[in-house]
């Protein structure tokens, strides 16, 4: 997967639209929040082309980063992560993967990956936002995921959604990136700014690996899931 949650035609286009989107670094601060990631373990699976490995070792985080030649081949990924080791890692980060759906067998082998007590958290886009319909494709699906009692909030994750920004130089600037990374779909979002800048939603689904309990401890009930 690239480093953004929508594939583009290019790499040059993907470092342009990395320059403008969340440039606050509210990702990476959430990440590190939820983790934490910072002086810790961290497997970061599908890395695309290395940009949040970057970012997370700048942060202190101690990465391992899979990525994937074929981000849609799940047998691929499964081979691959089978040669990471178990339970060594403190956090493993998923961003914008095809692979780490609600209830597939890729999270199964992605949480054997951590210690007890150790964090998953998986990174796709929440929408409802100025950017939604850019890839109305999705809509559907993401908004179920996000439903309290959705395929993600109904098995024991929780979402922490993060509001950014796309910032452009220029409405010009917007508007002629937009139009090279969506097409028509672009110009007419780009017709419909106000101010160089866009909102952006994203969600982190979150859920720790349970530690075993004590044998004199019976009963104890994990946290509810529930949005933040």
């Amino acid at each position: 997967m690239p480093d953004l949650s929508a594939a583009l035609p290019t790499t040059d286009l993907e470092d342009a639209f990395l320059r403008v989107i969340d440039v606050e670094g509210k990702v990476l601060a959430a990440l590190d929040d939820l983790g934490p990631v910072a002086g810790r373990d961290v497997v970061l699976l599908d890395a695309g082309r290395g940009t949040l490995v970057h970012r997370l070792s700048e942060i202190g985080a101690r990465v391992i980063a899979l990525a994937f030649a074929d981000p849609r081949d799940p047998i691929a990924a499964m081979v691959s992560m089978a040669e990471l080791p178990s339970g060594q890692a403190d956090v493993v980060v998923v961003p914008w993967s095809e692979l780490a759906v609600p209830g597939s067998t890729f999270l199964a082998a992605a949480e054997r990956l951590l210690r007890p007590g150790g964090r998953l958290l998986l990174i796709y886009d929440y929408g409802r936002d100025d950017v939604w319909d850019l890839r109305p494709e999705q809509r559907e699906r993401l908004v179920d995921w996000s439903r309290r009692h959705g395929p993600f909030l109904g098995d024991g994750f929780r979402v922490r959604v993060i509001h950014c920004w796309w910032t452009f130089e220029s409405e010009e600037a917007a508007r002629a990136l937009l139009e090279s990374g969506f097409g028509e779909r672009g110009v007419e979002l780009a017709g419909r700014m106000k101010r160089p800048r866009l909102e952006y939603q994203v969600a982190i689904y979150h859920r720790s690996v349970a530690a075993p309990q004590p044998a004199d401890v019976p009963g104890l009930e994990g946290e509810t899931a529930a949005a933040e």
